[in-house]
């Protein structure tokens, strides 16, 4: 009879952790903050076909970092969320809060239970008629974060975040906004970026207030 292998929880949660967080930071960085008119959302991405920034529902946005089949598959299942929540009930039902925790329970499930966790991180913004923007941070074991007025998600969270504490202001305007993003890059990554994607939450701009930016209009 063969005698199972034994690793100790703790190891066993040490080695997931370390395996996702290494997968997260082979891929690139993205940070999301907030404007005079909303949320920025502003990504290294030199690909213009597989897109780390999308539409969630009509106030809400998703981006992740990390493997993008893995983030790709939450997204798509947010996506079926929220039509369903606002199908079901109203529109304004469907909140980032409550996608957010969705993802949370979804990433800590996997994380506990599969043999390989997710290598991801998540971001869900949202903004709101009265100017109440909020920022959700998810990390691949399903913690987490309600951030304000900027967030970083991604292998360089660290140098991005506290660049962003130098650079970011109140009230900055969308150009302004994006100048900060791109030196925030710039500082952590040490070179120039080799692409950007960049959309934006604007409640200037209707009901479904997400737009996709030319990142040559704003410099």
């Amino acid at each position: 009879m063969t005698i199972p292998f034994y690793v100790a929880p703790e190891q066993l949660v040490r080695d997931k952790a370390e395996f996702a967080r290494k997968g997260i930071a082979r891929g690139r960085s993205l940070v999301a903050l907030e404007y005079a008119d909303g949320v920025l959302l502003i990504a290294e991405n030199p690909s213009s076909t597989l897109r780390k920034i999308s539409e969630m529902y009509d106030r809400i946005a998703f981006a992740g970092v990390g493997k993008y089949n893995e983030f790709e598959t939450l997204r798509k299942a947010g996506i079926r969320q929220a039509d369903l929540m606002g199908y079901l009930y109203s529109r304004d039902d469907v909140t980032a809060m409550g996608l957010a925790t969705a993802f949370s329970q979804t990433l800590g499930m996997i994380f506990t239970r599969d043999p390989k966790p997710f290598e991801v991180e998540v971001l869900i913004a949202e903004i709101s008629e009265d100017g109440e923007h909020r920022l959700f941070r998810i990390t691949y074991d399903g913690t987490l974060y309600d951030e304000r007025r900027f967030v970083a998600i991604g292998g360089k969270v660290d140098q991005l975040t506290d660049a962003l504490n130098e650079l970011w202001r109140e009230g900055m305007s969308l150009e302004q906004a994006f100048t900060a993003g791109a030196e925030a890059f710039r500082r952590a990554e040490g070179r120039e970026s080799e692409g950007w994607e960049v959309a934006a939450l604007d409640q200037t701009n209707g009901r479904r207030t997400f737009r996709r930016l030319d990142p040559a209009d704003l410099a």
